[in-house]
């Protein structure tokens, strides 16, 4: 990797170019595809984090314009990280019984895989962006319901509701991934109201996910809507998943993990601005060093959070 160069210890952030909407065609999707890019002023051979929105009660932070507080940190720390906004957001007022609604779980991931495959037109919508990215180097990360999104490209599979397939939406051109306050497993896991209402959460199963991840969990993160089993529902992407992975449980953190969907954003029941500094601080570490074996900002990084006297968390690996 060129300049900048970064760790996860504090390194100054680059000045961030940010460019929305990039409009990419999307034949068959009711409406076409637009992301926001951002990206480091400098540096080239920049690697690449797709990022998947949730969803909640605000009309744009499940959009490209949310997640502002991890984008920015990324960008600035040496990523590429393209935001698009899925089906299921707010913003695009669709009819909420159209086909994949209310959720598009489906639609979510193809909308990576359509990311994926126009490399090309985004670097043509943003010319300070191209001969810069690394395409051999490509995360995905995803809060809440863009983590179920993350994890089904990371190989995660689930059956079809409404025909019984077995879904597989594995992209082998992603390397990694970061699963924030993600769902876990179905079954007698889900809350009555989320069986009845996302039946597709009821048959998700991790075992295929073999994908190298970083799980994100809050031990406050109850999330009473979805499941009966509380904050542990959330590591279930990390225990029940074969293959190199990480679980960073945040100490106190709800199911915003201190904002991470937004700058002051009302609806976070944890704000902590500190906690959000550390996801983000944490997760770029943790990618850097996964898509460069040579790079050791990850074990600083660990070793930095085991000689905490105050530390946000606690972080295992398999």
């Amino acid at each position: 990797m060129t300049e900048p160069t970064t760790s996860g210890s504090g390194d100054s952030p680059a000045p961030v170019l940010s460019v929305s909407p990039v409009v990419l065609p999307a034949p068959g999707r009711v409406v076409d595809l637009q992301v926001r890019v951002s990206a480091p002023l400098t540096g080239t051979g920049l690697p690449v984090i797709l990022l998947s929105h949730g969803q909640g009660p605000s009309n744009n932070l499940s959009s490209l314009n949310g997640y502002a507080p991890l984008a920015n940190h990324w960008a600035a720390h040496g990523f590429v990280v393209v935001q698009p906004t899925h089906l299921s957001s707010r913003s695009l007022s669709l009819d909420p019984v159209l086909p994949g609604a209310p959720l598009h779980w489906r639609s979510r991931a193809e909308d990576m895989t359509r990311v994926l495959d126009q490399f090309d037109a985004i670097e043509d919508a943003v010319p300070l962006l191209r001969g810069r990215m690394d395409r051999s180097r490509v995360a995905v990360a995803g809060h809440s319901m863009g983590g179920h999104t993350a994890s089904l490209l990371l190989g995660a599979r689930l059956t079809d509701p409404h025909d019984g397939t077995v879904v597989n939406l594995a992209e082998p051109r992603i390397k990694a991934g970061v699963l924030l306050a993600a769902p876990g497993r179905g079954g007698d896991s889900l809350s009555a109201f989320a069986a009845e209402n996302y039946s597709f959460f009821l048959t998700t199963d991790f075992s295929t996910m073999r994908t190298p991840a970083l799980v994100v969990a809050g031990d406050k993160d109850t999330s009473t809507h979805l499941t009966v089993r509380g904050p542990e529902w959330h590591t279930d992407p990390y225990v029940l998943s074969p293959g190199r992975k990480s679980l960073l449980t945040l100490f106190d953190a709800e199911h915003g993990l201190g904002g991470v969907s937004g700058y002051d954003v009302a609806e976070t029941t944890d704000e902590n601005p500190e906690r959000v500094t550390a996801v983000a601080r944490l997760t770029a570490a943790y990618l850097r060093s996964e898509l460069d074996p040579g790079d050791s900002t990850w074990q600083t990084a660990l070793d930095t959070l085991a000689t905490a006297s105050d530390p946000v968390g606690r972080i295992e690996s398999k």
